[in-house]
């Protein structure tokens, strides 16, 4: 049985969201117990609560709730009967396997950093938000965590990202990226320069380049998309703002006049299959990669659906034993570059 402890106070639409998410969940899948963070009384209060397996949830009665305007490593300090403090310390002593909130970004990436901590080998657990392409979905990483990145530090979000794709996502070999403001390898900042010639010595990496921007919506270049957060979450944040833009001019052009109308009708079912592809309870939360435990990031404003899809993303993250095959790779590409500086020694001797 996983067991994954759910932020009952996180999001725009808690608790009544987040707990009928639960519920859903616990109906779809029978090897998942959910453990409920928040105020036991305001848990008890809601129908959705009443419709769960009592066998299979729990409350865990925590009377904080960390706002969005709070210092997110203030926050996690001082307030410990939070829902996102206790939550991610039943992880950190190993009483749960997975922690999913949709609360505050912050302090759920200062929780994860503090509390939970960081498994062997990793230097900075990265963002992974799975984005929409006409192809299907690439996985952008690091998408918020990391505002300042090192060589080293994009080397391990390049083999993270490469493993997540492969086994939760079951790409076969995923081709990885780097975002450039162009192709050619002399182009780019100080970090790109550092990184190309180490991600290049990388085993086993199906690594193809740079890419730019305008070639991630068509997701035929790149199942892995590497950057540090701050570009991570300026091309989320435009991904987001362009497709809620178009989907309101495609209203407005439908909806013009008596004509438009009758047409809207006509292409209504095709239409809405199609954009289906945007819908972001598909995709579940975007784990942040490379803690010891782990731990899920949904949208702030996550439906039931998307609540419950990233508990049942949970079961398949931990059954597959992802953080174990990260461990190994990223202890290879160590060996790797050890081995590579230490014969680049040798030849300057």
């Amino acid at each position: 049985m996983i067991k994954v402890v759910l932020d009952a106070m996180g999001g725009d639409n808690s608790p009544k969201e987040v707990i009928k998410g639960a519920a859903k969940a616990l109906k779809e899948s029978s090897e998942v117990s959910i453990i409920l963070a928040g105020p036991k009384e305001v848990i008890e209060s809601e129908e959705a609560y009443g419709e769960c397996d009592k066998d299979r949830i729990s409350i865990l009665d925590a009377k904080e709730v960390i706002s969005l305007d709070e210092s997110p490593v203030m926050a996690i300090k001082k307030k410990k009967d939070s829902s996102i403090v206790k939550g991610m310390k039943l992880i950190k002593e190993g009483q749960a396997d997975a922690f999913v909130s949709a609360g505050s970004s912050g302090a759920i990436l200062a929780g994860g950093q503090l509390i939970v901590g960081r498994i062997k080998g990793v230097d900075r657990p990265p963002l992974a938000t799975l984005i929409p392409t006409e192809k299907g979905v690439s996985l952008l990483i690091d998408a918020g965590a990391n505002v300042d990145a090192r060589p080293e530090w994009l080397l391990q979000f390049a083999r993270m990202g490469s493993v997540y794709m492969e086994h939760v996502c079951k790409v076969k070999d995923p081709v990885v990226k780097l975002v450039n403001i162009g192709l050619e390898e002399e182009k780019g900042n100080a970090l790109l320069k550092e990184t190309l010639p180490l991600i290049k010595k990388l085993k086993n990496l199906n690594f193809g380049g740079y890419i730019e921007a305008r070639e991630i919506p068509k997701g035929d270049s790149a199942d892995v998309i590497v950057c540090d957060a701050f570009t991570g979450n300026v091309i989320l944040k435009f991904y987001e703002g362009l497709g809620s833009t178009f989907l309101h001019i495609v209203k407005s052009g439908l909806m013009k006049d008596t004509r438009s109308k009758i047409g809207a009708l006509l292409i209504k079912p095709a239409l809405k299959e199609a954009l289906k592809a945007f819908d972001a309870s598909e995709y579940g939360g975007a784990p942040l990669l490379g803690c010891r435990g782990l731990v899920v990031k949904c949208h702030g404003n996550s439906t039931a659906s998307e609540i419950s899809t990233a508990i049942l993303q949970c079961e398949s993250f931990v059954k597959l034993g992802i953080n174990d095959k990260i461990s190994e790779m990223l202890e290879a590409d160590k060996l790797c570059l050890d081995t590579d500086v230490r014969q680049e020694q040798k030849d300057e001797q």
